[in-house]
């Protein structure tokens, strides 16, 4: 079924297995979310070299970082999608239990409970933004999803199948593919400025080998509701701890914090190269997986195993591959 305007279908059926965790750009460099993990009521407005964010809450308090992996699990099944050159729609239809797992969060006791309510927070924050995505720049104000329904319940109430509309901001993103792949360990990441300095991390220094930013400055990139100085020390315990995947965090004079990346590639090693025909031979041995992700995955094997010349790569790459999704 599709509609007249887009030539789109109506809804798009999250079915693709291990896709690759991606956040929109927008969300990741500006506080849209709430750090706090106490109800939080109260209206923001962050404004950064010309780009205005208000965020006002529901009764049930503004959307938290942890209910953002709600949208990350949308962002990523479309860009999936998108990458195998299938057809996509805002109207998701989801499994409650696949995101569960795919976000790695517990699928017993009162987790579907919790789900519920970061839909509900999800869909009553709403945003005011001049933030450009897809190409387009527009004032306009829309809630972090436009909709969601529970399709079907077990007989005890609990929600089996889902269904999210996301905003036509968010889903431009995925369309202008303004987004980022994210590191699997960031649903491990259970403190919520550890989640938000990560995704500042990943979105300022990428893939160079290092970023600094001022206290100051991160603190209000950050959305952080602590003093400065509460900030400051909270900053300190993450530099010992160094739980952030791919990006170490230290201290410089200055009261600056640099970012430096972990592992980098050398730009004057080339990375092996593929015949146009092997990503059809991937998608062909792996139905319904992200292919894409997967090359980077392999790509990211063949690094750390010391970046061995290959004679025939394309038939090296497949053949990791069958014995992946094996696995």
């Amino acid at each position: 079924m599709t509609t007249a305007a887009s030539g789109m279908r109506d809804f798009f059926v999250c079915d693709i297995l291990d896709a690759s965790p991606k956040g929109d750009l927008g969300t990741m460099e500006h506080p849209f979310f709430s750090l706090s993990t106490r109800p939080d009521r109260t209206i923001r407005h962050y404004e950064h070299n010309g780009t205005q964010v208000t965020v006002t809450p529901s009764v049930r308090g503004r959307a938290t970082i942890h209910d953002k992996d709600i949208l990350i699990y949308c962002i990523s099944q479309l860009m999936a999608a998108v990458n195998a050159g299938r057809t996509i729609a805002r109207k998701l239809t989801l499994t409650a239990h696949d995101l569960l797992i795919a976000t790695r969060r517990d699928t017993g006791g009162d987790s579907y409970t919790r789900l519920r309510d970061a839909f509900e927070r999800l869909a009553g924050t709403r945003i005011t933004t001049n933030i450009v995505t897809g190409d387009q720049e527009t004032t306009s104000g829309f809630g972090l999803i436009e909709a969601w329904e529970i399709v079907r319940k077990t007989r005890g109430g609990r929600m089996v199948s889902v269904t999210v509309t996301l905003s036509d901001w968010l889903f431009r993103a995925v369309t202008g593919k303004t987004v980022l792949t994210l590191s699997r360990d960031y649903f491990t990441l259970r403190k919520p400025l550890e989640r938000r300095i990560y995704e500042l991390a990943r979105k300022h220094c990428g893939g160079q080998r290092e970023w600094r930013i001022s206290v100051g400055t991160l603190h209000a990139k950050a959305g952080s509701d602590a003093p400065v100085r509460v900030f400051r020390a909270a900053v300190r315990k993450m530099i010992v701890g160094d739980n952030l995947p791919d990006y170490a965090l230290s201290e410089e004079d200055g009261d600056i914090i640099r970012v430096s990346r972990r592992r980098l590639v050398e730009d004057d090693v080339p990375m092996p190269r593929f015949d146009a025909t092997t990503i059809d031979a991937a998608r062909s041995a792996a139905p319904g997986w992200d292919i894409y992700a997967l090359e980077a995955e392999w790509r990211a094997f063949w690094v750390a195993s010391g970046r061995q010349k290959l004679r025939a790569p394309d038939k090296a790459f497949l053949g990791w591959l069958r014995g992946r999704v094996t696995r």
